[in-house]
Parts: C-alpha cells; structure tokens; sequence
C-alpha cells in the first residue's frame, strides 16, 4: 500500500489492508474497501481476494 510516496506495507488479503490503514492512523470504522475515495485498487480489488 502507498499514501502519497510512502510505502505503508503490502497487503496479501483484506485484513492486511485494514490494519495498514489502521496504522496509519484511518479508524477501522471508516474503512469500506469497496470505496474508491478511501482506496485507490491497483489489479484488482477487494473481490480479488474472496
């Protein structure tokens, strides 16, 4: 995952992508990983993972 020109981690499952955005100071409550203002997917999406 990268916020700006940082590099925050590499998610290998939807888990993953929440605790990175956890760390990074994004409460999980507001985190829908369907929403494409939140996260921008790079080949794939959440759905890759299902």
């Amino acid at each position: 995952m990268i916020l700006g020109d940082v590099v925050l981690g590499v998610a290998y499952g939807p888990a993953d992508v929440v605790d990175i955005l956890r760390q990074a100071g994004i409460e999980d409550s507001v985190v829908v990983l369907d929403d494409g203002k939140l996260i921008e997917w790079q080949g794939g999406g959440p759905e890759v993972w299902n």
